[in-house]
C-alpha cells in the first residue's frame, strides 16, 4: 500500500478533530475521548481476525481498511504521526522479528 493513501487519510482524520460530532463520524469518536477509540481499534482488530479465520479476502481487505482507519484516529488523538510508525517500521527493516522483540526492555 502507497503510504500517500495513509497519510491522506491520517491528514482527513486530523481536519475532522474540530468538526461537528453531529455530521462527523471522525469527530464522533475524537468527542468521546481516548478509552472510545481504542476500544474501536480492539473491535476492529477482532473483525479482521475474523474475516482471516474465514479466509474471505474481500471481507479481509474491508476489515482491514477499517482498521486502518480507526488506527489514524488513535494516532491523531495521540498526537503520533505516521511518519513516526513508518520511522519505527524501518529502523526495525532487516532485524530478524525475534532479535528485534528480544531487544526490547523486559516488563
Amino acid at each position: 500500500m502507497p503510504t500517500s493513501v495513509l497519510l491522506r487519510l491520517f491528514e482527513t482524520v486530523e481536519s475532522r478533530k474540530a468538526a461537528d460530532p453531529a455530521v462527523s463520524y471522525t469527530a464522533k469518536l475524537f468527542s468521546k475521548g481516548t478509552k472510545r477509540i481504542a476500544q474501536k481499534v480492539g473491535e476492529e482488530a477482532v473483525e479482521t481476525v475474523i474475516a482471516a479465520v474465514t479466509e474471505d479476502p474481500e471481507h479481509i481487505i474491508s476489515e482491514s481498511a477499517d482498521l486502518l482507519y480507526h488506527l489514524c484516529v488513535l494516532w491523531a488523538n495521540a498526537g503520533v504521526h505516521p511518519d513516526q510508525v513508518f520511522r519505527t517500521l524501518e529502523q526495525r527493516e532487516g532485524i530478524s522479528g525475534i532479535t528485534e522483540k528480544n531487544s526490547r526492555p523486559k516488563e
